[in-house]
């Protein structure tokens, strides 16, 4: 076979490459949901778009001092970027951006996301988990009269006064919500549903202000509670919850609760009737253990339990929560994440490893998949906020690709219009090895798995003249070596040989530009320069393999033409 041949042969061989890379077609995955394997299918498209082309959400977070000060905040923000970043991968979030913007922010963009409250929650969450033993000492219990007293003073729970932070009515002497579910003049069966309550044992425990334990009215915080059937557990009436949350942070009730425990809200529950209550649970402060050596995450479906986040803890975190777990055999623990306890807290009947589970029973599986993600990628060093958020719609994205197109065209049509009328027929030549460059450049890309951007396809319309400047340099020292006389077939290899270096010379200088920027630079900047230096190497194969492909075909047909139009 010829050298023509051969150049044939590769450059059919380069063009149905291409073609394949850019051809869409459906993929099938096969994915596992709580314990089910399911056949998921989806076409691939061959060049997915940024969000500035197909929108999307944009979120600016910063460290969020309104739950204590935080020292160095640049730190803070360094640490935080990493769980970001691995929480949006874990998201599957196709070319996201998350990036620091000075010492203080962290821009996230998430390119064809559609739920900014479930993308907000995600990069939100503290994800810190702790396993803490309930209260088996009625500690609450015995400090109730103590704070009623405290909000008595202040003048809480008399007639007409107000809770914290509440209008005036939200808190009088009467009855409260879960005064209603309690007390015999109450619907007893809801009681039942919630706790099986020992009146006797409340009485002996409580003072007359705590009254309501045993059904009356009860004091201003008192009034508000019902021990549940757990120790350590109680209930709160939904309603009641903000009046509650507000007593307990108040400074003089923090300082008068029991030391060495910690309160936290439980998830909400049903009784019946419309009926919601919250549990309160008082656990140790102290954790057996905290999420710190968690290592892996997952949900899962339980038949009993619904649906669960199965974890694994390393070797250390396993030793340490089988040793913990020992101590407490036949006590209750609550398993606290982001200080809210999830699900009830199970009885410990025997020393646990390093597998465990979290019951989200009555949660969606978006939900727990969510939970799962965020545990893996591990907690947050600090907590965030979102201070700006930002969708994108898809029609802005519409028409920058629109705009981008036009541009482009004008681009390419204002170079074909040059190098046909001043190069005349190999200005065609080039401008056929010029459709092929657009093509294996577009291939690269897709092949690479690259995301296009608007300034991405800046840098594509940039690199059709960088495509061109290589055939100009050989044009012109083939024009040199005709002048001085030489045949058509000696100044064609005299002119390709001759223009290389300074090819090389002009490509790689773009080249090392456009690495630097893709090393340093974030989200357009990188886009620009992944197409920059997709185009370059394209426009390698496309001025000088193809065009001189093309020049050999032609010399062969003509059998050694002696003028040349160029």
């Amino acid at each position: 076979m010829s050298n023509i041949q051969y150049r044939l042969l590769t450059i059919v061989v380069l063009i149905a490459a291409s073609i394949w890379s850019l051809w869409p077609r459906t993929v099938s995955v096969r994915e596992q949901v709580g314990g089910v394997f399911h056949d998921t299918s989806y076409t691939r498209v061959p060049l997915k778009r940024g969000l500035d082309l197909q929108g999307g959400i944009h979120l600016a977070l910063e460290v969020d001092e309104s739950k204590g000060v935080v020292a160095n905040k640049a730190e803070a923000i360094d640490r935080a970027l990493k769980v970001v970043r691995n929480r949006i991968d874990e998201f599957g979030v196709i070319e996201p951006v998350v990036q620091k913007v000075g010492s203080d922010r962290i821009i996230v963009e998430l390119p064809g996301v559609k739920d900014p409250d479930r993308a907000t929650q995600l990069v939100e969450r503290s994800a810190f988990l702790q396993f803490q033993i309930t209260d088996k000492t009625n500690a609450l219990d015995k400090t109730l009269p103590r704070l009623d007293q405290i909000l008595r003073s202040k003048g809480y729970g008399k007639a007409g006064a107000a809770t914290p932070g509440a209008p005036a009515t939200a808190d009088t002497g009467g009855k409260s919500a879960i005064s209603s579910l309690f007390t015999p003049g109450g619907d007893t069966s809801k009681a039942a549903a919630i706790a099986k309550k020992d009146t006797s044992a409340a009485k002996a425990d409580t003072a007359a202000d705590t009254s309501l334990l045993s059904g009356a009215t009860g004091g201003p915080l008192s009034r508000l509670i019902q021990p549940g059937q757990m120790p350590g557990e109680y209930y709160v009436a939904t309603s009641d919850v903000p009046a509650v949350t507000r007593y307990l942070a108040l400074p003089e009730i923090q300082a008068a609760l029991p030391p060495g425990k910690t309160i936290h809200w439980g998830t909400t529950s049903d009784v019946g009737d419309g009926t919601n209550v919250t549990p309160l649970y008082v656990v140790d402060s102290k954790p057996i253990i905290t999420g710190e050596y968690l290592t892996d995450a997952k949900p899962a479906t339980d038949p009993i339990e619904g649906n669960i986040v199965q974890f694994t803890l390393n070797s250390e975190g396993g030793r340490r929560f089988r040793q913990e777990t020992a101590k407490h055999i036949n006590d209750y623990m609550a398993i606290v994440l982001d200080n809210r306890v999830m699900g009830r807290p199970p009885v410990i009947q025997s020393a646990i490893g390093t597998r465990g589970q979290i019951t989200m029973r009555g949660q969606p599986l978006q939900q727990v998949q969510d939970l799962a993600l965020v545990l893996r990628a591990g907690a947050l060093p600090v907590p965030l906020k979102v201070v700006e958020s930002r969708e994108i719609g898809a029609s802005l994205g519409a028409d920058s690709i629109n705009d981008g197109i036009r541009a482009g065209l004008l681009g390419v049509a204002l170079v074909i219009l040059i190098m046909v009328g001043y190069y005349r027929f190999s200005g065609f030549l080039a401008v056929i090895a010029l459709s092929l460059y657009v093509l294996f450049t577009l291939a690269l890309l897709a092949g690479f798995d690259a995301t296009l951007t608007l300034p991405g396809i800046a840098g594509l319309v940039l690199s059709v003249g960088i495509a061109v400047d290589a055939n100009v340099l050989i044009f012109e020292r083939i024009r040199e070596e005709l002048a001085r006389g030489k045949t058509v077939r000696a100044s064609i290899d005299d002119g390709f040989h001759h223009a290389m270096t300074a090819i090389i010379d002009s490509n790689v200088s773009t080249a090392l530009t456009a690495l630097v920027l893709f090393e340093i630079g974030t989200g357009p900047v990188k886009g620009f320069a992944v197409t920059l230096l997709a185009g370059i190497s394209a426009s390698m194969v496309s001025a000088i393999f193809v065009v001189r492909t093309f020049y050999l075909l032609w010399l062969s047909r003509t059998r050694g033409a002696q003028t040349l139009s160029i």
